[in-house]
């Protein structure tokens, strides 16, 4: 008899087909690092970013020729509960910002040399109330992992943001539902809500878990009836990135979401990627934490668009700068260390 495959038990065959990291390429770059000119280790992290791109692109001689930042946008129904401190238009207006290179995010890309592709997920329908049914179907969320999995196509680093009034709230649900509850435990003030507006947020999620609790074992159920369409195409573009080898830089509380329910189903299904920056919004370096990832930065930035990742391409660049063109001992004709 045909039986017809699911929707998610093809996203869960994907995961369990990840090409592994290369230590091949891990063991080169290792040989060259110990002839440049510097103490052993004297570069501290930088010399475990490269490994870490070389491992993920398994390229002995790693490259970042064509970083890119995508940003998906889309809308959450919760946010009629009153979560956010601006109205669901503002995802619209944001978008717009982005298109016409006015956000924080275009300054940086450009400041960087990144690329930046802007992607809008049916802005005039948002998911619907958590609070009262699945935010989404199966195979919409399904779909919209796949559509997220091509995002990366062209790029050799690749950097997945978000723009949406009420995903903090749908990444607070998130990790509460993870992680264990209250929903106060892992919640911030996202667009600035006020405390009557927090305790709002608050209460819509501890809804939602009581509504949903008994489907919440499963990390792809959590994301349908928690998430939203970002937060699922974040979690495409995560792994198709890892299926072609492309190493990710993970932003903070919404994109760490996308990241999160991926551990949650194979631990090491994030192993190409590396934390940004820890975010000031709810309890993200807790998230960081229990995802095994140290920060490269902590400058207080709770901005989204995957500007605090962006930002830190900065210190990855440099990283690879340093072990690619930085002189060995023979060629600069410097004493090595005394036996």
């Amino acid at each position: 008899m045909y039986s017809e495959i699911r929707p998610f038990e093809e996203i869960r065959t994907l995961l369990a087909g990840l090409p592994e990291p290369c230590a091949q390429s891990v063991a080169e770059v290792r040989r060259r690092d110990a002839l440049l000119t510097k103490p052993p280790g004297a570069l501290g992290r930088l010399e475990d970013i490269v490994e870490w791109l070389a491992a993920s692109q398994a390229r002995p001689e790693p490259v970042i020729e064509r970083p890119l930042v995508v940003v998906f946008a889309a809308n959450h129904g919760v946010v009629a509960k009153g979560v956010s401190a601006f109205p669901s238009d503002v995802t619209r207006q944001m978008v717009d910002n982005f298109k016409s290179g006015g956000a924080a995010i275009n300054q940086i890309c450009n400041a960087f040399g990144a690329g930046l592709k802007v992607f809008e997920l049916a802005l005039e329908r948002p998911t619907r109330d958590f609070t009262q049914a699945p935010a989404m179907e199966e195979d919409e969320v399904a779909a919209t992992i796949a559509y997220g999995m091509e995002a990366a196509r062209g790029a050799d680093l690749l950097i997945p943001g978000e723009m949406g009034i009420g995903n903090t709230t749908a990444a607070g649900a998130i990790y509460a539902a993870l992680y264990g509850g209250p929903a106060a435990r892992w919640t911030g003030r996202g667009t600035g809500v006020d405390d009557a507006g927090l305790a709002r947020k608050n209460d819509a999620i501890d809804a939602a878990l009581a509504l949903h609790a008994e489907y919440l074992r499963d990390p792809l159920e959590i994301l349908r009836r928690l998430g939203g369409r970002e937060i699922a195409a974040i979690m495409g573009a995560i792994l198709g990135a890892r299926l072609n080898r492309i190493p990710v830089i993970l932003d903070g509380y919404v994109a760490c979401a996308a990241a999160a329910l991926l551990h949650a189903m194979r631990p090491d299904a994030i192993a190409h990627c590396v934390a940004g920056h820890v975010s000031a919004e709810g309890a993200h370096a807790q998230v960081l934490a229990r995802l095994g990832r140290k920060p490269l930065l902590d400058l207080g930035m709770r901005l989204g668009e995957g500007s605090g990742a962006a930002v830190s391409l900065a210190i990855v660049k440099a990283a690879l700068a340093c072990h690619r063109d930085m002189a060995t001992f023979e060629s600069a004709g410097v004493s090595g260390k005394s036996n």
